[in-house]
Order: C-alpha cells, then structure tokens, then sequence
C-alpha cells in the first residue's frame, strides 16, 4: 500500500514539470526563433523490468530530462532590412555584454548606440570579422551572408553550429550560450533571407493538448492518493477496533 502511495506521488512530480515546461513554451510562441523544450518521462513498469529499482528508487521523480527541440519554425515575412532569418542549419553568432558566446536562430536585429548590429538587449551581432558597423547607412545583406551599407562591403554572417546541441545552456530570448572552449563550425550551406524573421517552432494547439492531457494524468495520481490514504485510514481503524 506504501509503496502504492510512493508510485503515485512519483508520477505527480514529472507532471508539474510538464506542466511548467509547456507554459513556457506557450508563453513563449510567439517570440522570434524560440525553440520549444520537452520533458521525457519512463514509466515505472518499464523502469522496473529494465533497471530493476530498489524500494528507495520508488520516490524517484520518474523524469529522465528536458530536452530542447531545434527544429526550425516558419518564415514571417517583415520587409524589414534588419530582420533576418537562417535558411538551412546553424544559427547567429552572438557576443554577450561579459564577452561570451551565444547563438541564436532570432534575427530581430537593430543598430545600437554605436551604430552596430546588435541583438535586443545588447549582445552583438558577430560577423567573420568581427562586430557590423552599419551607422546610419542602408543595409543589404545577400543569402551568401555578405553585408553591404550604401554599397560598401561591411562583412559577412556565416552561421554557426556546434557538435553537440546538449552543450548549449539556453538563457532566455531565444539564446543559447556557447561553453567557454567549444568549437564553432562555420555552415556553409545555408542561405541568410534579408527581411524574415523565423518564428518559434510552438505549435500552440499541440502545447495545449499535452497540458490538459498531463493535467488528467496529475489528477488521476492524486486521486489515486487518496483513495489509498482512505484504504489505510480504513485499515488502521479496523486493526485499531479489534484491540
């Protein structure tokens, strides 16, 4: 019965988590190149046959962990010159306020203070040459990457990957930060679409189905609780009786 009460309390835990990840991605389906993120569970039957858990596994939290889904979203046309998208792989490069790296597949960019290409809150866009200074001058960016301001060459975006996506740590606004000593591959074969923004890969119909769905589930759990905190009180009372 103990054990009973453990196995559903353990299958609450991954869905408030469910929970909290779908809200997120929900909040989140209309930011620029937002990826969505997913939370894997195993379930105790399958864990038992496979790993054969011992009585102290039974109030492990059954969640294996929260993965992030690349896939690309749409393109949404703006006409806007500095908004650009990534046709293909990789992402932009980005260097934040304290030096590092992140990547990003949002290209919602603007011209800061000191006339650069930069990303919503600070980080700089980073070409193969370093930061693009644009200044006030009309920006052409060709799918090759290369940035002309009133027809001078200003650099050009390659965009960028890693080996590993489990190596990225994402930080908000659609960034991903870039471990300190990670190597960046440059891919050649995609294309930059001047005037496109990618949207995020949510699909808000789905997000909302998984969170009803792992809403029920929560609910069965805790009224499954309950019905074995009766069986117990039950039980006790009777034991308790017979004295």
């Amino acid at each position: 019965m103990i054990k009973g009460i453990y196995i559903s309390a353990s299958g609450m835990i991954p869905r408030i988590k469910k929970q909290e990840v779908t809200a997120n991605n929900i909040a989140n389906a209309s930011t620029p190149g937002f990826k969505k993120d997913t939370v894997f569970t195993r379930e105790l039957t399958r864990a038992e046959e496979r790993l054969k858990p011992r009585k102290s596994d039974w109030q492990v939290p059954m969640v294996d962990d929260i993965y992030t889904n690349y896939a690309p979203g749409v393109f949404d046309k703006t006409g806007n010159p500095l908004d650009l998208a990534i046709d293909g792989d990789g992402f932009f490069r980005l260097e934040l306020a304290d030096g590092s790296t992140a990547l990003t597949r949002a290209g919602a960019f603007n011209v800061n203070s000191d006339g650069l290409l930069a990303f919503p809150g600070g980080a700089l866009l980073i070409a193969e040459g370093g930061p693009i200074e644009v200044g006030s001058g009309q920006v052409s960016v060709a799918q090759n990457g290369e940035v002309q301001v009133d027809g001078n060459n200003a650099g050009r975006i390659t965009p960028v990957t890693v080996s590993d996506f489990d190596q990225l740590e994402k930080i908000g606004s659609a960034m991903f930060v870039v471990p300190e000593g990670t190597p960046l591959i440059p891919v050649e074969t995609s294309t930059v679409q001047q005037g496109f923004l990618e949207t995020s890969n949510v699909d808000i119909v789905r997000e909302m189905i998984d969170m009803i769905i792992s809403f029920r589930q929560y609910e069965a759990d805790s009224k499954a609780i309950q019905m074995q905190d009766q069986s117990l009180d039950h039980l006790f009372g009777r034991v308790g009786s017979r004295r």
